[in-house]
């Protein structure tokens, strides 16, 4: 699978077989994330690999709180729908993985005095590159983001230098659906490509 294939294919997995991710193929995974660019060569992330059921069920109720609150941002059809939406996979699926990001790590990163949160953004890239390696590999990853940050932390004792900035579920999927989710449940649809691009000045769609 060439990276294209990757990215045009790769999707938010909510559903998975119940077989177990084998430790080489996890490996290439994370390494893969960890060969993500970062500002400075700052490197600020780490991988915590979950398989425990037991905190697993206390990550999971840690979702059920916040998608009930989540619930009663919408009305009507809108909150029917979303309460029909599967948006984790906690407990279903091989493993979870938390990445983490270590705000102080390198001291005075090069290229980070002006925009500090660059450690944050370096630590999506890790991101991504792990979710494109995954796809490669056939296996399935799922963002639970409906989840508080501060409990998550105490949960998993980082350290307060230490920022959650995804919560992922890893497995073998049911199956990789043509088109994302949302967009099939008619949540919400791709914005065409030309209406984001502008030249020049923000707005401005000619040459």
């Amino acid at each position: 699978m060439n990276v294209y294939e990757a990215i045009y294919s790769r999707r938010d997995i909510r559903k998975f077989r119940p077989n177990p991710v084998p430790d080489d193929v996890l490996h290439r995974i994370l390494d893969a994330a960890h060969h993500a660019g970062s500002v400075g060569f700052m490197q600020p992330w780490n991988f915590i690999v979950i398989r425990d059921s037991g905190l697993r069920g206390e990550v999971r109720a840690l979702f059920d709180r916040e998608n009930a609150r989540a619930a009663e941002n919408y009305t009507g059809d809108r909150r029917a729908l979303y309460l029909s939406l599967k948006l984790e996979g906690i407990l279903e699926s091989a493993l979870n993985v938390c990445v983490t990001c270590d705000r102080t790590r390198g001291g005075k990163v090069l290229g980070r005095s002006t925009i500090i949160d660059t450690d944050l953004m370096s630590t999506c890239l890790a991101v991504q590159n792990l979710w494109l390696a995954a796809r490669a590999e056939g296996v399935g990853v799922g963002w639970v983001s409906i989840l508080d940050n501060a409990d998550l932390s105490r949960l998993l004792g980082l350290p307060e230098h230490v920022a959650p900035v995804a919560y992922l579920t890893v497995g073998y999927p049911e199956a990789f659906p043509e088109k994302p989710m949302l967009e099939t449940a008619g949540w919400r649809k791709r914005i065409p490509l030309e209406e984001l691009i502008f030249y020049e000045r923000y707005g401005r769609r000619t040459k």
